[in-house]
């Protein structure tokens, strides 16, 4: 049985590294950060670790309807997405992600935009 892109990426413990990492350069981010003013950075990372998982093929799983409900208030831009999905790319790649993985994790992302960028914003 071929192995997961989880797999391959080292299973949680790497997957949550990758996220903190990913968060580091979201924060430092003037476009982006202010999307996460007085958020909890440390439960963010742990959900995001089980979202980045899922898309990888982990142990996980997000409808697009549990992913609009979290977002729909956030006013998040098709800019700031993009700026979020290059930053994503980015820290893969700094983790020696296979380029295929890579471009398959942000595909997947790509994916749920509908339901992540606010419709007004």
């Amino acid at each position: 049985m071929a192995q997961t892109i989880y797999e391959r990426a080292g299973g949680f413990a790497k997957v949550r590294k990758i996220v903190s990492d990913f968060y580091d350069k979201v924060l430092d981010s003037p476009r982006l950060q202010r999307h996460f003013e007085g958020i909890d950075i440390r439960v963010l990372i742990d959900h995001q670790t089980k979202f980045i998982a899922s898309v990888m093929g982990g142990p996980a799983a997000f409808s697009d309807d549990a992913l609009e409900r979290v977002h729909k208030h956030l006013g998040i831009t098709q800019q700031d997405f993009a700026e979020m999905t290059e930053l994503l790319r980015e820290t893969l790649e700094d983790f020696d992600l296979a380029e295929s993985d890579v471009d398959e994790v942000c595909r997947q992302i790509t994916k749920r935009e509908r339901v992540i960028v606010s419709r007004h914003g």
